[in-house]
């Protein structure tokens, strides 16, 4: 398997490119200690959907309620 840095992955997209179709496995690392934090898998071994997805698989399963006195301010929602 080849690994490779993710400021990298530009520079070499032709080599990354070609291990996936060789069916390889390709590890992208970030930051300092380089620990692989991703992997590029070929396009065959992801998982093909049959159809068109169904919205609302989970209606009448499942329901969602709030407390009256929930609050979330568009900074908390935004994760800012």
């Amino acid at each position: 398997m080849m690994t490779i840095s993710a400021d990298q992955i530009e520079a070499k997209a032709e080599s990354v490119l070609l291990e996936l179709r060789k069916g390889e496995r390709v590890g992208v690392t970030f930051g300092e200690e380089k620990a692989v934090q991703a992997y590029l898998v070929p396009g065959d071994l992801l998982p093909r959907n049959k159809g068109p997805r169904k919205l609302g698989g989970l209606k009448g399963k499942v329901t969602v309620t709030f407390a009256d006195d929930f609050k979330m301010t568009t900074e908390e929602f935004l994760g800012l």
